[in-house]
């Protein structure tokens, strides 16, 4: 399925404190943006960015913050504002694009409020805000989705998370909800798009079950390299899987 790969074609994913923030399969995620650029012909690796300062950031395509419980997430609290902050914000402005997935995507968002009322501010890379909601969402999401060009144009996962996100002016939705609940269960909104930040609550992993923003994401970033358009691949066993969701959500 692969093809030789060339000089200089070098895809990096960073993957944002994986010994914290990576519950409920995400690490998926890494290993089909990692297979899929190999595919595509590009030299891959991956970067773990870990707590603490790091020189690495700078070269990274895509960065992945996964989701974490609000332990978790007060861990990584602090070092996300002193250590990552201004590194990711630099990186989205040159061309970079990140996929955040639940307790990543609050993060970059303006403040997440807990159940009890602590307030942690984010970063503010995405014009959203999450507060705790009693219940928890949890099931099949279908969404369909709001990024140009994108074919097939929806998306499936798997939500679990009581956080109800709502987004600001700047920020659009991932896509529209078809089932599940999404950002808040009110607005059947889901996720949000924001310049190269792409924040959503599906799990499951998101992208094995979503190959078409997978390359979407790997393209969006490669742009800054002067790449061209990806390669074309079989994708015919991951869209059977994708569409055999659809269905069984069809005849829920």
């Amino acid at each position: 399925m692969g093809i030789p790969i060339l000089g200089n074609m070098k895809f990096t994913v960073g993957w944002l404190y994986p010994d914290l923030m990576n519950i409920y399969g995400d690490r998926g995620n890494i290993l089909t943006l990692l297979r899929r650029a190999e595919w595509h012909g590009y030299e891959t690796t991956v970067v773990e960015l870990g707590r603490g300062s790091t020189t690495q950031m700078d070269d990274v395509d895509v960065f992945f913050f996964g989701g974490g419980q609000d332990r978790e997430q007060a861990l990584i609290y602090d070092d996300l504002r002193e250590f990552k902050q201004a590194s990711l914000q630099r990186a989205v402005q040159n061309g970079a694009q990140i996929l955040a997935v639940c307790g990543g995507y609050q993060l970059l968002g303006h403040y997440y409020q807990t159940a009890d009322g602590k307030r942690y501010d984010g970063i503010g890379l995405i014009d959203v805000r999450t507060e705790a909601g009693k219940r928890r969402f949890i099931g099949d999401v279908v969404v369909q989705a709001e990024i140009e060009g994108l074919s097939p144009s929806t998306l499936v996962g798997f939500e679990n998370h009581s956080g109800r996100t709502f987004l600001g002016p700047k920020a659009k939705p991932l896509g529209r909800v078809l089932q599940g609940h999404g950002n808040n269960g009110a607005d059947r909104r889901e996720g949000c798009v924001q310049g190269g930040v792409i924040g959503t609550y599906m799990h499951g992993s998101l992208l094995p079950k979503n190959p078409h923003l997978a390359d979407h994401l790997i393209a969006a970033a490669l742009r800054r390299r002067g790449a061209g358009a990806l390669s074309h691949l079989d994708d015919s066993a991951e869209l059977a899987a994708h569409d055999w969701i659809l269905q069984r959500a069809q005849r829920r």
